[in-house]
């Protein structure tokens, strides 16, 4: 973490010279791509509950209060509160299916991500793996420097999820058919298309929008391309959310893929500007929604309602 905390001094001595204007349409492009995005995932729980109404006000709010969460909670702890608020206003729902329905939400976004990441590697710009332990600080770094620590890594990984389906399959009651629930939107492709991509497509275009223009409030050559890149890093530096929007790994990635399109202090203060302007913003709209639904905004306490109603429900 020491590059951000670098960045964030870089970000101080240059606050004055942020552009004002273009981060407000960045954060306001941003604030329509998570917008657009609560009506792909209310279609997706419609298609999955379709003898009960789906409104998307509790929808929409739920997964506002998520993201704010997912912003200074590592471990994708925003999530569970997704589904929580979701399930109290919806009560007929089901964790379980609740749960994969996030999963239908996420599939064009990695087709999507992936594309992206395949022209980054055309592109000739991203670090080698020999490179990744060199970046400073590479929060993953580690698990390329020590192949065996990284492989043990992956093998427990992997073999906990492989555990946890399979205990799941045997526990709990109508495990398919619940999971399939959330899922079977996508068995419909011409709905699929309709009712999610659409809105997700359209959430990309808002994401590369404000991309484009947080790099025009910083001072880094605003082009498309560079937007496609910083959205590349974005995706890496938040693979494995175990810091709060990838912290730390995406100061060092930025600084290595946008080498040459400005100064290294421009870059670091566009890095943590961004992120901390987001951070603030996601924060904020968040604590709007879940006051709103819960009329508290202690953290502990609803994470602890959260993971207290899905224990207590399990695969209801």
């Amino acid at each position: 973490m020491g590059e951000f905390f670098h960045a964030v001094r870089v970000f101080g001595e240059q606050l004055a010279d942020v552009g004002w204007l273009a981060l407000a349409i960045a954060l306001s492009f941003h604030f329509l791509k998570i917008v657009v995005r609560t009506f792909a995932w209310r279609n997706i729980l419609q298609a999955a509950y379709p003898d009960i109404p789906v409104p998307w006000r509790p929808v929409c709010g739920a997964y506002i209060a998520g993201v704010g969460v997912n912003s200074i909670v590592p471990g994708r702890g925003g999530d569970l509160v997704k589904l929580y608020l979701v399930h109290r206003r919806i009560p007929e729902t089901t964790y379980t299916t609740l749960a994969s329905s996030l999963l239908t939400e996420t599939v064009l976004d990695m087709v999507l991500a992936s594309l992206i990441f395949l022209w980054a590697l055309t592109q000739g710009v991203l670090p080698s793996l020999h490179v990744l332990p060199n970046i400073p600080s590479f929060d993953w770094g580690w698990l390329f420097a020590r192949t065996r620590t990284g492989a043990a890594v992956f093998a427990v990984v992997t073999t906990g999820l492989i555990v946890l389906v399979w205990w799941a399959s045997r526990h709990v009651e109508n495990f398919k058919q619940r999971i399939g629930r959330g899922l079977v939107i996508l068995r419909d492709p011409r709905r699929y298309l309709r009712e999610v991509a659409s809105w997700q497509v359209l959430s990309w275009v808002f994401r590369i929008a404000s991309l484009y223009f947080f790099l025009k409030a910083f001072h880094v050559t605003a082009t498309v391309h560079n937007a496609l890149l910083a959205q590349v890093v974005e995706s890496i530096s938040t693979l494995l959310p175990f810091s709060p929007g990838g912290a730390g790994t995406k100061q060092g990635l930025l600084v290595y893929v946008l080498d040459g399109e400005a100064p290294t202090s421009t870059l670091l203060a566009f890095s943590v500007g961004q992120y901390v302007a987001v951070t603030l913003f996601n924060v904020a709209i968040g604590a709007i929604a879940i006051y709103a639904m819960l009329r508290t905004l202690r953290l502990r306490e609803i994470l602890g309602r959260a993971k207290a109603a899905q224990s207590k429900g399990g695969a209801g």
